[in-house]
């Protein structure tokens, strides 16, 4: 597993995700058990696994249920701190707010979404986003059909389907290469996606790196359950001690 040259991150955990009730209710999107083990326990033990040393966790509903969970750090292999919001500031304005509780403000820094499992290699991105100069750098996954499609012949009789296949289609994967100019273009309520983004990309500063591997985003209780299985078919199970609830749910 290579090491990459970014050593801080921030993972945005705020959200209070109506869509993924009933495990909302009472826990935060980022406590979220897959496989028995909270979503941002692969996570933290994904950045450590790659070099990198402090995180910032960007928290507001039930925040207290993560830094329980988290502590200081230390057994993930990072030093981990905390940015909670008094009220809502939206993913760029918490964004912002984590931002300036980084260890070092002149670096580089890693973001992830809160609701994201992934395994590829974060050292590639970082000398990716480096090479290319960019301001940002946005992970891109292939984007997956939810549905089966209808495979035709020339004369639309149907030969058979395909269930949920790649399209020729990326989507952004909630994991992002930040150089530390832009936080102070990020807005101090609200979503970087409809503001910062569309400025960059604009200034040719917005890049794009196509990730191989496994990647999951979380969004609903039938991603829960389907990224459970991949964990357990790929036998990416969190060791016990990281774990929440039985490895099975």
């Amino acid at each position: 597993m290579g090491t990459s040259s970014v050593t801080q991150a921030l993972i945005l955990a705020g959200g209070q995700a109506t869509r993924m009730r009933p495990y909302t209710d009472d826990a935060p999107k980022a406590m979220v058990p897959v496989a028995g083990a909270p979503i941002i326990g692969y996570q933290l033990l994904w950045l450590a696994g790659h070099g990198v040393k402090t995180v910032v966790v960007s928290g507001g509903y039930k925040a207290e249920m993560i830094s329980d969970y988290v502590g200081k750090g230390a057994r993930f292999g990072i030093t981990a701190t905390y940015a909670i919001e008094d009220e809502p500031l939206g993913r760029g304005g918490g964004l912002k707010y984590a931002a300036r509780q980084l260890p070092d403000s002149d670096a580089p820094f890693f973001v992830l979404n809160g609701d994201v499992i992934s395994a590829f290699s974060l050292a590639d991105l970082a000398g990716y986003h480096e090479r290319h100069g960019a301001a940002v750098t946005v992970a891109l996954s292939p984007y997956r059909s939810n549905w089966g499609v209808a495979d035709l012949d020339d004369q639309d009789r149907i030969k058979g389907f395909v269930q949920s296949p790649e399209l020729p289609y990326w989507i952004n994967a909630g994991i992002y290469a930040f150089n530390p100019d832009v936080v102070p273009l990020l807005p101090d309520v609200g979503d970087h996606e409809d503001s910062t983004f569309p400025e960059l990309a604009q200034n040719g500063r917005l890049r794009g790196y196509r990730i191989s591997g496994y990647w999951r985003g979380i969004d609903t209780v039938k991603d829960v359950m389907e990224a459970t299985k991949e964990v357990r078919n790929a036998g990416s199970t969190l060791p016990e001690e990281f774990r929440t609830t039985d490895i099975d749910t």
